[in-house]
């Protein structure tokens, strides 16, 4: 079998959400099943390290499409004649997008429905795309994976396709997330807040994120306890609108930290040190975060909405992510409480072990399989 596999988002530099996910699952996958054919699909010049396997061909797909517009020639017309050209018999797509005008049978994985819920969040043009699009990719999809049960029933109930079409595949994390000893530790804090403890938020910076709220509880924090934690915030803007400088408080600004986008190496080490992660975005698929912290034993303070706890479990306290109070309370109920602190750190462990990279790429790859002789029994 030939499958193609859209790769767009394979970077050699500053890899976010859909990278990562396309990196895990399909290098286990290739390196899983050599009796197959991959070809992947890059839209710009690809590093040798994506070909993961001799039963790998990369090909570019020109031009590099990261704009509407180009999406839709990418898809529509360079992938189209890609794909006949190398005989793919399966199209895998781990960023949703599809290729509507191809008779080749395509997998999606739509990880969230945020561009619905939450249009204003995104440039205009992005969510006109987004929201004319998608509903047409849903429907052309032989099968959709997505990455929790909260997505799953939004999927189902937004769109209104059979349950059947939908499979659930939790997210996993690095390997290289783990705890880290106490020298460790040790020196990343210092390195950051000369040896203050501190809350880490990890992601893009955009509106859905709540990053802005998070400022401004943090600043309430600050204004009203005594307690030493500084705010360390990586990521980097996603959008133009994303701005959060207008909720740094000339007051706590000295214990805020951005770090912009960091590689894995040195991310592993700033999540492995936090005293806890604060994530408590308005709206989210899945949130690869909390598996993150979960793996190096950090507790959790999480919004309750959409996803966040059917992945976080006992390793996180809730609030509601639109009341600035709740959030400060969280922080407040944790920094206070060495044993709270202690037994989420516990859970966080033990929840992490749900999580794995390897059992996601096995239920992708059953689905692909599934579908695959589907298709070759119709034809």
């Amino acid at each position: 079998m030939i499958i193609g596999v859209n790769t767009r988002f394979l970077l050699g530099s500053k890899m976010e959400g859909f990278g990562w996910y396309t990196y895990e699952v399909c290098k286990r996958i290739v390196e899983s099943h050599p009796e197959h054919q991959f070809v992947f699909f890059f839209d710009r010049p690809y590093l040798e390290k994506f070909v993961f396997a001799e039963n790998v061909t990369p090909v570019v797909v020109s031009p590099p499409a990261r704009h509407p517009i180009l999406f839709m020639y990418w898809f529509e017309i360079g992938l189209k004649k890609a794909l006949k050209k190398h005989k793919v018999d399966l199209f895998f797509s781990p960023d949703g997008y599809l290729s509507l005008s191809s008779a080749v049978p395509q997998v999606s994985v739509l990880h969230d429905l945020s561009f619905k819920h939450r249009p204003k969040d995104l440039p205009l043009l992005a969510r006109r795309y987004l929201n004319y699009f998608f509903p047409r990719f849903v429907h052309k999809a032989k099968h959709i994976i997505t990455v929790s049960q909260s997505s799953k029933n939004d999927i189902i109930s937004t769109y209104e396709i059979p349950e059947s079409k939908v499979t659930v595949a939790w997210n996993g994390a690095s390997e290289a997330y783990r705890v880290l000893s106490i020298q460790e530790r040790e020196s990343t804090i210092r390195s950051i807040t000369s040896g203050a403890p501190y809350f880490v938020f990890v992601g893009a910076i955009t509106p859905r994120k709540n990053i802005s709220r998070l400022l401004d509880a943090f600043h309430l924090f600050k204004s009203t306890t005594d307690f030493p934690h500084h705010l360390v915030i990586v990521g980097e803007a996603q959008w133009k609108n994303a701005s959060v400088a207008d909720h740094v408080h000339d007051t706590s600004k000295q214990f805020i930290h951005f770090t912009g986008h960091l590689p894995l190496e040195k991310l592993t080490q700033v999540m492995g040190s936090a005293y806890a992660l604060v994530y408590v975005p308005f709206f989210e698929g899945f949130g690869i975060p909390l598996v993150e912290a979960m793996k190096c034993g950090i507790p959790i303070i999480s919004g309750d909405r959409t996803s966040l706890p059917e992945v976080a479990g006992n390793a996180a306290i809730y609030c509601n992510p639109f009341e600035t109070e709740q959030i400060v309370e969280r922080m407040k109920e944790l920094a206070g409480d060495a044993n709270l602190h202690q037994q989420l750190s516990e859970n966080s462990l033990h929840r992490s072990q749900s999580f794995s990279w390897d059992t996601t790429a096995k239920t992708v790859w059953n689905v692909l399989t599934e579908v695959a002789a589907k298709n070759k029994e119709q034809s």
